[in-house]
């Protein structure tokens, strides 16, 4: 997949460049995200130029991780969002997952949900997504709020699905189908009656 960008009535969604590393490197060195996303503990500039030029250029390219950088009119890093686990993406199941985190100073504006409609709109529309998940940890509860806040339907709890600094953690799973936002689906879908 070639990277794209998106665009939001205040943010821009593309790939990281080289000029976002210290940026980068400072909002992942939050204990916050560290806490909940598998990133290095503590974040150097050195894992932020691994990221930037090594991993999310070969997502996109091997169709494995399509990440955005989220980031205001004027350049500010605002958070990071992508599709991930997409190995069912090209087979029946048309599946990926959502993830994403925000940047300390940028949290509670609606910056997130905002850059998540878009993704989402995209997934469904120009890339067929058929389930689209969301997985967090249970007690990340501002994760939690941003998914609820995009239509996903909580799912339930899963015992030990997240291995996280060498612990497992339960983890809660949400899904979002096309026709919750009012798009159909090419695989016809029979839910169950139970």
């Amino acid at each position: 997949m070639e990277p794209i960008t998106l665009h939001t009535e205040r943010l821009v969604l593309r790939p990281f460049e080289e000029r976002d590393e210290a940026a980068l490197a400072e909002a992942c060195d939050d204990p916050d995200i560290q806490r909940y996303v598998p990133v290095p503990e503590p974040y150097t500039r050195k894992d932020a130029e691994e990221f930037v030029r090594t991993t999310c250029p070969a997502g996109w390219r091997d169709d494995t991780m399509y990440n955005f950088g989220l980031f205001t009119h004027g350049g500010e890093l605002v958070g990071s969002m992508g599709l991930v686990r997409l190995e069912l993406l090209r087979t029946a199941e048309r599946q990926a997952e959502l993830g994403f985190w925000t940047a300390r100073a940028h949290r509670r504006k609606g910056y997130t949900a905002e850059a998540g409609r878009a993704v989402v709109e995209w997934a469904f529309t120009a890339l067929g997504v058929e389930r689209l998940e969301w997985v967090a940890q249970v007690e990340n509860a501002g994760s939690h709020a941003v998914a609820l806040r995009l239509g996903f339907v909580d799912e339930g709890i899963q015992r030990a699905r997240i291995v996280h600094r060498g612990t497992r953690r339960d983890a809660r799973i949400a899904a979002l189908l096309p026709s919750d936002w009012g798009y159909g689906l090419e695989t016809p879908y029979l839910p169950s009656r139970a």
